[in-house]
This record gives C-alpha cells, structure tokens and sequence, in this order.
C-alpha cells in the first residue's frame, strides 16, 4: 500500500470506531432528558431511577466520544494538510461552530446536571439536560453540514491566485439542501441506536426477572422509539436516495452496480459477480425498485457506470471516476437489511409486551439482547457507503482524494501511527464494554439509600 491507501484506512478506522459513540451519545441525551421530563410531570420516582441509571451509562459513552472525536481531527492536520489547506476556510467554519458553541452548550450544561443533583431546582436542573441535549443536537448539524460540504460543494469560489476555496456564503453552507435531509436521517439512526440500546439492557435484567416494572417501562419506551425511527430512517433515505442521484448519479448506479442505463431499472437483493463487481453471474432482482428508489418513477432512467464513467472523463479529465463497486453495493445492503431487522424486532415486542405483558420467551430477550448491535453496523455501513461511495473525490468534483494527503509522510510513518492508533482503539474498545456492561448489570439506584446518604441530620461513619 502506498501512503494514499494507509490514510484512507486510518482515516476511517478512527471515523467508524469514533461514530460508535456518536450515536448513542446523541440519541441517549434525548431520551435521558425525556425521562426526567417525565418524572418532572408525574412524580413517578421509576422515571428518576430510570434518568440516573441510563444517564451515567450515558456519560460513560458521552466521555468516550469526546476522546475519539479529538483524535479523528487532528488527522486533517497529520494526514491530510493539502485537503486542510486547499478548503480549511470552508470546512473550518461549521467545525469552529461546532466546537464554541454547540460542545461549549453541551458540555457546559452536562457539567451542571451531573453535579446539580439536589443543589438546582428541579426545573432549572430539568432544563441543563435539555440544554446539553440540544447542544449535542447542533453538534451533528454541524458536522454533517460540513460533510454535506465534501459531498455537495456550494458558497464557495476557487481563488486563483492561491489555487484554496474561499468562503462565499456561510448560510449556503448550513442550509445546504444534503445537509438539510442528512441530518433527520442521521438523528432518526441516533434514536434507533439508543433505543436499542434500552432494549437491550431491559431485556438483560427482565430475562433474570429484575426491577421487572422499571425495565418493562423501559423497554417498551425503547421499543416504541425504535418502530417510529425505523419508519423515520426508511422515509428520509428515501428522499436522500433521489437527492444523491441528483448530486452523486455515480454513487447510486454504484450502489446497485449498475454498468449499463436503465429504464426501468431493478434493484438486487442478493448478486453474486466477479470479485471487482464489473459482472453479474446470478442476481436475485426486484422489478422497478431502483427506478423508483432513484428517481421517484416506477418507470424512471437510472444511469448506468460505463455511461457516467465516459461523462466524466469529458468533464474532467482523465482518470477512473468509479468507487469500490463491490464495498458500495454490499454496504448500500447491509445498511437498509440490518436497519429493518432492528424496526422488526421493534414490532415484534412491541406485540409481546401489549397491554401489560412481559415476553416470557427466552428467545426474545437473546434476540434483544444480541440486537443492540443492529442499528451500531447499520449507521457504520450507511457511513462507509456515503464515504467511499464519493470517491475518487474528498471534496466531490473540486478536490480528488489523491491531491489530498500530505505531501510530507512517508508509508513508514502513516503505519506506525495505524498500527498504533488500531492497538489503542482496540484496547479502549474493551476497557469500554467493560465499564459499559458492570454499569448496565448493576441496575438503577436505589433512591431511600441515596437521601440518607445525602441527609445531613444521618450521622457518618468514622473510621
């Protein structure tokens, strides 16, 4: 491998392990902030152990993600300083407002709810979850506006003279329209992943028949959350789907490996082909899907590789304008297959767990339990489609991924520094399942022992 093919790797190892946290660190501060709303209303003290118990899982995670997500960015620097110099006015701008104002929100106001337990009013402690909640909401806007960036360039000019993009129009950037139906569809994911992640731990303790009232409320909150994001997550890919062959028609016809226009084109649910993807050898194929799922049209025209491939030889320049056929097709798959498998698991409870019931199948707690890592490799799979189904662009048809790297690193160094970051992820993946499951396992809080903890008329022990 050349230096090129080792950043890419790094680059997205410290991505997809990096977005495991991301998630779940979003979809949970919502759902937190739900619950202690809910106790705030009711008064129901199984809504206050509920917020204690998947909060500190929360911060747990929330940690995690900070760390991972510093090191993802010195990369640009490291890696990638002719992409960091060539559109640093650009793609800085979404990523400084990320960092002053939505992680200064969220971390500001995680800090007072974590310590104002018993020291803010119950309502001004209410609003420092939501806070850090919204906080944490604008992050992703943030981030996925300047990845929109890479994927649909818009208010920018190339300057001549410095051969750099130049910021043109900053609210071009943030309304940009891949931004504006990326972002529901990456927030949808982020409740499905928390909410399996409720599921999951619920079905852990109802399957040993413990707290069986807090976690059958538990569950049936993620279960619910879960069903309704799916529904959400096929909606918004839909409309990203036609957006994207708008924007990128070579990422679709990659996406279904498709060499040759069509109209109307079939999608395949299952093909098997020569190892570069280049031909079919058996396929099993849904009549007019792709035509609808590209364009909205039963009946629509799907370009096709060969046809898209010639196209941009024209426009701009020699070269070989296709991604890894085979990595977009199967990880276009893997996404929406592991995505519905979550929501029908969803559906499945949510019929178990009707009008009062508590699933007594062993089957369904180890289905749950090993489901809470659907909707982790489905939002790792959309995310590896979207990335490598870009390329050969870092910045679609402005910037190529090879004029990207820096020009300084040698193949040495970039895999020391991969064999070491992939080491300590690795490492850091384990220490984190471990706090994460001795966490979970111990259940919620017991709230009598903590008021007399707390109750400074109870004397202390001395020792």
């Amino acid at each position: 491998m050349d230096v090129l093919d080792l950043s890419r790797w790094q680059f997205g190892i410290t991505t997809v392990y990096h977005f495991i946290f991301v998630p779940l660190t979003i979809g949970m501060a919502l759902l937190v902030a739900s619950m202690q709303t809910a106790w705030h209303r009711t008064g129901n003290e199984t809504y206050l152990r509920m917020t204690k118990f998947f909060g500190k899982l929360f911060l747990i995670n929330f940690a995690m993600g900070v760390v991972t997500g510093i090191v993802q960015e010195f990369q640009f620097g490291m890696n990638w300083s002719d992409y960091s110099r060539f559109v640093g006015d650009i793609f800085g701008a979404p990523l400084a407002m990320e960092g002053l104002l939505a992680f200064f929100l969220e971390s500001t106001f995680l800090g007072l709810w974590i310590f104002g337990w018993n020291r803010l009013s119950p309502r001004l402690h209410l609003a420092t979850i939501w806070l850090a909640a919204i906080g944490t909401t604008l992050s992703a806007y943030f981030i996925l506006a300047a990845n929109s960036w890479m994927q649909h360039p818009v208010g920018y000019r190339i300057n001549p003279e410095t051969n750099r993009a130049e910021l043109t129009d900053i609210w071009a950037v943030l309304t940009n329209s891949t931004t504006l139906v990326t972002f529901p569809h990456v927030l949808f994911g982020a409740f499905i992943t928390a909410a399996g992640f409720l599921i999951g731990v619920s079905a852990w303790h109802l399957a040993r028949g413990r707290e069986v009232p807090l976690f059958r409320k538990a569950m049936r909150i993620g279960l619910a959350v879960s069903l309704a994001s799916g529904i959400a997550v096929a909606a918004t890919g839909d409309i990203q789907a036609r957006l994207m062959t708008e924007q990128q028609p070579m990422k679709m016809a990659a996406a279904e490996a498709l060499y040759e226009t069509s109209a109307p084109a079939s999608f395949s649910l299952f093909t098997l082909g020569t190892p570069d993807g280049s031909e079919e050898l058996w396929s099993l194929r849904v009549p007019n899907v792709l035509s609808f799922m590209a364009t909205g049209d039963f009946n629509g025209s799907v370009e096709g590789i060969n046809d898209l491939q010639k196209e941009y030889v024209a426009k701009y320049g020699p070269g070989d304008y296709r991604p890894s056929i085979p990595v977009t097709y199967w990880t276009f798959r893997l996404m929406i297959g592991f995505g519905a498998l979550a929501s029908l698991l969803a559906l499945v409870g949510l019929w178990l767990t009707r009008k009062g019931r508590t699933p007594n199948s062993r089957w369904f707690y180890r289905a749950a339990l090993a489901a809470m890592a659907l909707p982790f490799l489905a939002n790792a799979a959309g995310w590896i489609f979207t990335e490598m189904g870009r390329q050969p662009w870092s910045v679609y048809g402005v910037l190529r991924t090879a004029a990207s790297v820096s020009p300084g690193v040698d193949v040495t160094t970039v895999a020391i520094s991969l064999g070491a970051f992939t080491i300590v992820y690795a490492v850091l993946a384990a220490i984190t399942a471990v706090i994460m499951a001795r966490h979970a396992k111990a259940g919620p809080p017991d709230l009598t022992a903590q008021k007399e903890a707390a109750d400074p008329t109870i004397p202390a022990l001395t020792y």
